[in-house]
């Protein structure tokens, strides 16, 4: 594509992913079936620019005003994915002055919300959290994230996989801290890979693999993973139970469980028992009161965790929709805990990084669930031979009660977890 039209459709991509009518990845996808002429090269270009404009936009808007042209072609120019060579050749000598007069702006000589680029409401409690923290955190969000494997161990071994991808062209590491976990630099084409169609890997970011980890689920046991959404983590748990006993995938959306399908042929696994439930209450969830010897509640949440992957959820969220989702959570953490019977494990996750949604809820659920005793999540993890399982959690007496996991530092998605086991 000419760099004026490819410089065109990145400006329109993003004036439609301003709108915040729909989560970006949506947008995208959709600009992408209405395009399909796009190559890869183009897709990538225009994706990038897009996410690079939302995950700085406070920037962008600050320096956008001083250009011509409409707004949305100014943020592309400065959010734009490619060569600057490239770039510059469909740019106006104006356009070119004006760009470069914004590359010379230093960040030390920027306000706060210009170098942070997260909303004000969000900012404290972050600042709150981690003190100095705070701005290896941004730095991190602003750059976007890395790709994590799952290696599918009901199929294979996680050296053998690596030497597959790696025949393929692809260098993949361990992950630090998942035994089931590769790491792969940049974004090569994964869904045509013949492992990836044996089933033998699935794109799981490590922190989600860990969650799985926590709950630790055995072989012929009832497990219910009760959020199962897209079913990632209800395909991790199966692998560790070596598909025996009996999994239901809960989830109130039957389009999420639906996706979820080709996936779990792949997987191979036969142990895995999708259901749609109408809400935290349904009579399913009833009928197994107090026979699941695991559960796992992946909660709704803002996802604020995943900036680097999903930057439009900052602006799309606010005090309100976190309070509303707090209230959901707890909701369903209380209905979901009705199904553990005596001796049985309860893990409350979330892929958010606030204390409302985290560490205040299963607070307040310990507090009002005294038959629900507290595991430790440090020694969760330990036990299963988590290297540096200490350094992955937070809280209590020990520092060791809650996972709590962040971008700048173990180089995942922000998740949290809870562990209880029922006396």
């Amino acid at each position: 594509m000419h760099p004026k039209a490819l410089l065109d459709a990145c400006a329109e991509l993003v004036r439609l992913t301003l709108k915040f009518d729909h989560p970006a990845d949506a947008i995208v996808s959709r600009f992408f079936r209405d395009n399909r002429g796009l190559g890869p090269r183009e897709r990538a270009t225009l994706a990038e620019t897009v996410y690079t404009v939302l995950r700085k936009k406070q920037l962008f808007d600050h320096l956008s005003p001083s250009g011509s042209g409409p707004k949305e072609r100014r943020m592309a120019i400065l959010g734009f994915y490619g060569p600057g060579d490239f770039l510059r050749s469909a740019l106006s000598d104006q356009e070119k002055r004006w760009l470069d007069q914004c590359e010379q702006v230093k960040p030390q000589d920027l306000m706060e919300r210009h170098r942070h680029n997260l909303p004000e409401w969000l900012v404290q409690p972050l600042k709150d959290q981690l003190g100095e923290g705070f701005w290896p955190l941004a730095e991190s969000l602003n750059l976007g994230a890395g790709l994590d494997l799952r290696v599918n161990t009901f199929k294979a071994k996680r050296a053998d996989v690596q030497k597959e991808l790696a025949a393929a062209g692809i260098k993949a590491v361990p992950t630090p801290y998942s035994p089931w976990g590769l790491r792969i630099a940049g974004k090569p084409a994964l869904n045509k890979n013949e492992a990836f169609l044996r089933g033998e890997f699935e794109v799981q970011d490590e922190g989600s693999q860990l969650l799985a980890m926590l709950l630790d689920a055995k072989r012929g046991e009832m497990v219910v993973d009760f959020c199962a959404g897209a079913g990632g983590k209800t395909l991790a748990i199966g692998a560790a139970m070596r598909s025996t006993g009996r999994l239901y995938a809960f989830d109130t959306s039957a389009h999420r469980l639906d996706s979820f399908k080709p996936r779990m042929a792949r997987s191979g696994l036969s142990n895995v028992h999708p259901a749609v439930i109408a809400h935290e209450r349904d009579d399913r969830v009833k009928r197994l009161s107090g026979k699941i010897d695991r559960v796992l509640v992946d909660a709704p949440c803002t996802g604020l965790g995943t900036l680097r992957r999903n930057p439009d959820l900052k602006w799309r969220q606010n005090l309100q929709s976190v309070q509303e989702m707090a209230e959901k959570q707890a909701a369903i953490l209380q209905s979901a805990a009705r199904l553990v019977k005596s001796g049985g494990r309860l893990v409350y996750a979330t892929c958010s990084v606030l204390p409302q949604e985290n560490e205040a809820i299963a607070d307040a659920f310990a507090a009002t669930n005294p038959d629900f005793v507290s595991l430790p999540a440090g020694d969760v993890l330990a036990g299963l031979k988590v290297e540096n399982a200490a350094s992955l959690c937070s809280g209590g007496e020990s520092g060791q009660l809650y996972l709590r996991l962040w971008p700048h530092l173990h180089q995942t998605d922000g998740f949290f977890a809870a562990v209880w086991q029922k006396t």
